[in-house]
This record gives C-alpha cells, structure tokens and sequence, in this order.
C-alpha cells in the first residue's frame, strides 16, 4: 500500500514543423506507470514503435499483476529486486516485438522508439530509460536530469571529443545509439529514486529537451505548480521557441 498519492498530467503536441505525431504517452495509475516514447522510422513506422512500446509494458505489468503464474519471456534476475525484474523484462519484450515486426515487414524496417517511464511501487520510484527521452526530478526547488541520454552527441561529450560548446553545433545530434527496436538485443538502464513528499518527475521526449534549456523547465516548474497547467506551459514554450520535433510530456507529483 502506498503511503503517498500521485497527482499526474500530460500532454503531447505535433509541434511546428512535423505533420504527425510519432509521440506516444500513457499514465496508468492502477500500475504505477508513466511512460514516454518517441518513435522514429519512415512511412510512419515510427508511430507504430512508440505505441507498441507502451502497450507491451502496460499490458506485461497488468497481466504479471493478475497470475503470479504466467510465464516471463526471460529469466529473473536475482541481483533485482520484483519491480525492476518486471521493468527490465517488460522493455525487452517491447524491444524483441519491435524488432521481429521491422524484420517481417519492409515497411517497417529500421524502426525504433525510445522509451523513458517512472514506475511507483511500494514508496519506492524506479526510472527507466532506453534512448534520448529524458527523465527529470524537481526536488527542493531543482530541476535535475536522471537518466542519461543514449546518443552520439552524449557519447562524444564523455569522452572528451567535444566541448559543451561545441556541442551546440555538433552535426549528428539526432543520432541516437540505443532505442527499443534497432537491434536484437538491447540494454535498460534503471534508477532506483526514495521519493520525497512534493517530488515532480518529469518524462519528455527531446522535442521538449532540445529546445528549452533546463533552467527555463526548470523556471516553469518552479512558478506553477499546477501540474496541469505546468504540462501545457512545458510545451507552448519548446513550440514558441521553434517546435522542431514532436513534443510529449508526463509529470507525476509525489502528494
């Protein structure tokens, strides 16, 4: 039984240069999962792979949560504990089925989504992410990234390649080098978070990331605490400064 409440929102938006969403959201609060993903391929193929994700974590959880004795895809790691087994499998699941429809169909090949999602269980918050799409905590008036961007750009950044400067010209920033679907096999990254009483997370595809800089979500965040009208400033404010992705947000408040 948890000891504290989750008050949610969420919002996703085309933004101003793209003619479809290839986003995909989902808050269940009976499963304790928040979940962003952000989808890419051609012919559309994209917006199939975010809402497959999505779909193949909600409906493993529901349906681990309703027959202790139904069969996991994969073995149980004993170094994790019962959420993170469920998190880790769930992801890979989505990454096996996403991969096995890109295989079988041309259409589809090359597709690929992101994932990212806050997963609330026994007052403990998990975070979990494959890609570019990020998770934040508000804590104390701060707005921190949690997880760490699987792309090119991050890459080059750690191993000293480039500068933080450089980084804003760097040619290959949409190269991501790990996403649900691309490749047989995939590696989940998970945070284990003890949550504080007025925490908000924040889950955003780069649509979001890319075009606002922390200190100004962070800002938004800070002066609104509605958490409602919060979601929808988050997004008018990457549409006002240029909107060149789509862009999806999910915040969960710890009440």
């Amino acid at each position: 039984m948890l000891k504290f409440k989750i008050a949610h929102a969420g919002f996703t938006h085309v933004g101003m240069k793209r003619d479809h969403n290839e986003d995909a959201y989902v808050i269940d609060p009976e499963q304790g999962l928040y979940i962003v993903a952000d989808g890419m391929g051609g012919h559309n193929s994209g917006e199939i792979a975010s809402k497959m994700a999505i779909e193949t974590v909600v409906n493993f959880f529901r349906a681990t949560n309703a027959d202790n004795e139904v069969t996991w895809p994969y073995k149980y790691d004993r170094s994790m504990d019962e959420a993170e087994n469920r998190l880790t499998v769930s992801a890979k699941l989505a990454n096996s089925r996403i991969w096995e429809m890109s295989q079988r169909n041309d259409l589809y090949r090359g597709m690929g989504t992101t994932l990212v999602l806050l997963h609330v269980c026994n007052d403990l918050t998990y975070l979990v992410n494959v890609g570019d799409s990020r998770a934040y905590l508000f804590r104390d008036g701060k707005l921190v990234q949690q997880t760490e961007d699987h792309s090119l750009l991050n890459d080059y950044l750690k191993s000293g390649r480039i500068t933080p400067a450089e980084a804003e010209t760097f040619p290959h920033k949409n190269v991501i080098i790990r996403a649900l679907g691309i490749k047989k096999e995939v590696q989940v990254d998970i945070f284990r978070i003890p949550p504080r009483r007025s925490d908000v997370f924040l889950m955003c595809s780069d649509g979001l990331s890319d075009m606002v800089p922390t200190d100004v979500l962070e800002d938004i965040l800070l002066t609104t605490p509605d958490i409602r009208t919060a979601s929808k400033l988050l997004v008018r404010e990457a549409n006002q400064r240029g909107g060149n992705d789509n862009i999806t947000v999910v915040l969960a408040q710890i009440v």
